[in-house]
């Protein structure tokens, strides 16, 4: 039997945007064992109509944390916990879900303009989540919302090293920056957790210097409250593993896994009691 002290932390993503957030929560648990998920074979969530990616979701943690038991899992994707965090936590009610919300709060205490913009995918822009959060946090701000449908692909192909186009790069981030009675956007909410790996490039780009706010540091200190300290290291010989849903294994990947200190690990999910919700199920 799996006992509290061996127990991993499981950190969930569409693709490697989680990393951002792995990165962080391993200076908080330094005695904890990981395991990173990429729903690689769903990305990017973007393209999904809600109700099949939120059944997906929910299915897909009925393998992995019957496979993994988890202490916790960090869901670090904006779009999976806005969407499905409320169904995860219905669904499997002993389990710790750390969620990835976007960071409408902080951004308020800090903008002395007043103007945020909430840099995500289209699906966190339109959802209620996001919408409350505003109306909780941020009233007396100007909030603009953009919902770029091209950048976390555009995050995925430069962490492995491609080639960027950074007219595409601009094309994406250029609305997020408004002038208002001669007040300009300060602060933009980095709303999805691929983002802050082109942060050095969109600071390049940007008109005007702002403050693009990253939630991963707070996203794992959260965790951190969460989960339990254990005295000594749970599994100091095994390694923390990487887990593509796609199976997907190519060099690229593997090299970015292996610079993170990601074992890959392959793991079958399709026919795995699963429910039968693919990206044909995609619609607009």
């Amino acid at each position: 039997m799996t006992t509290t002290d061996e127990k991993p932390v499981l950190v969930f993503d569409s693709g490697i945007g989680g990393l951002t957030v792995l990165r962080e929560a391993r200076v908080l648990m330094p005695e904890r064992r990981f395991v990173y998920v990429a729903d690689d074979a769903a990305f990017p969530y973007g393209d999904w109509a809600e109700e099949p990616l939120r059944a997906r979701i929910v299915s897909l943690f009925g393998v992995l944390l019957q496979r993994h038991q988890p202490e916790a899992v960090i869901i670090a994707c904006n779009t999976a916990f806005t969407l499905a965090g409320a169904a995860l936590r219905a669904a499997y009610p002993d389990m710790r879900f750390i969620g990835t919300v976007p960071a409408i709060k902080p951004a308020a205490e800090r903008t002395r303009s007043g103007l945020i913009t909430v840099l995500a995918t289209p699906g966190t822009v339109k959802r209620a989540y996001t919408q409350d959060l505003i109306a909780s946090f941020a009233s007396r701000c100007a909030v603009h919302l953009v919902g770029s449908q091209g950048l976390a692909r555009l995050a995925e192909a430069y962490i492995r090293g491609e080639a960027v186009d950074e007219a595409a790069v601009l094309a994406e981030v250029s609305p997020c920056f408004q002038e208002q009675d001669g007040a300009k956007t300060d602060i933009v909410v980095l709303a999805c957790t691929h983002y802050p790996f082109l942060a050095n490039l969109f600071r390049k780009l940007a008109p005007w210097p702002v403050d693009w706010l990253d939630p991963a540091e707070a996203i794992a200190r959260q965790a951190r409250r969460l989960v339990p300290w254990t005295e000594e290291a749970t599994h100091p010989d095994a390694p923390d593993v990487a887990i593509f849903t796609s199976g997907r294994s190519d060099f690229s990947t593997r090299r970015l896994m292996q610079g993170f200190g990601l074992t890959m690990t392959p793991e079958i999910f399709e026919g795995q009691g699963m429910a039968s919700v693919t990206k044909a199920d995609i619609a607009g």
